[in-house]
């Protein structure tokens, strides 16, 4: 589908633009069914965060509006928004008045293999660690150099995802998931203050399991803790719930509290 920039069709984008100079500014990846943007309060709520925090000047009530006549021109796929704070002259200075860019770009629905979710998948562990800088922690932000990095790291099919950790060696984190462990009856994933991205799939998984009196934990997960887990499983707005059988040299089993989450993952995404 062709893409938008600022609200109208275009497929040129100024080279004075700071998202390519610097990776100044945010993106969304968007699952569209039915010509409706899933979880779209969840994905504005981060993108607020996000541009309140790097101080973008943007209008979220013409973001709304804009992803939603998107979606219905796309039906079904998944859209990417990238909000970059526009053009500059040469230097990292910003004028703080310049409106923010919108782009919208559209694909066909991700086919991923049904297997992944049916029977689980393992993870590669990654060597490319996350370095921790608490202002942009949790952000979508564009630098994704470590995850370009760390996907590079394996071509075997085997592996699904990859596991990354924090320069301190702390779980944090898929290369484009969220992770969470279930020991004991508690679900756990990692705290996301030092570095990592707020997944919108993770924040209603806890929402969903709080509501449902699952006990949650946000904490600092080691390496010894995931091994100990019961159950493990990554997750995205775009393909939900992945249980994890194993990574390097850990094995796990695919669990009932997975499976519950899953389920309640696919009600989310289906329009």
């Amino acid at each position: 589908m062709e893409g938008w920039v600022d609200g109208q069709p275009a497929d040129v984008l100024s080279l004075k633009d700071r998202g390519l100079a610097y990776g100044d500014g945010l993106f969304e990846t968007i699952a569209v069914r039915n010509g409706l943007p899933l979880l779209l309060e969840r994905h504005l709520q981060r993108l607020e965060t996000g541009c309140q925090r790097l101080a973008l000047n943007v209008d979220i009530g013409v973001v709304s509006a804009e992803l939603s006549a998107y979606a219905r021109c796309q039906g079904d796929g998944v859209m990417k928004l990238i909000v970059t704070r526009g053009d500059s002259q040469r230097g990292y200075a910003a004028d703080p008045t310049t409106a923010a860019r919108r782009i919208l770009q559209g694909s066909a629905p991700v086919a991923y293999p049904t297997a992944h979710a049916e029977q689980g998948v393992l993870l590669f562990p990654c060597s490319v660690r996350l370095s921790e800088q608490p202002l942009l922690a949790g952000l979508k932000h564009l630098n994704r150099l470590e995850q370009v990095l760390a996907r590079a790291e394996w071509t075997d099919s085997q592996y699904a995802e990859g596991l990354m950790q924090d320069a301190s060696g702390r779980v944090i984190e898929g290369v484009f998931s969220n992770l969470f462990l279930v020991r004991d009856g508690v679900l756990l994933t990692a705290d996301l203050s030092r570095c990592g991205v707020a997944g919108v799939m993770r924040a209603e998984l806890l929402l969903q399991a709080n509501s449902r009196g699952i006990a949650t934990q946000i904490m600092d997960i080691s390496l010894e803790q995931l091994h100990q887990a019961d159950e493990v499983f990554v997750c995205n707005s775009v393909y939900g719930v992945w249980p994890v059988l194993g990574c390097d040299s850990a094995r796990w089993s695919v669990g009932p509290l997975t499976r519950k989450l899953q389920t309640l993952a696919r009600a989310l995404l289906d329009a």
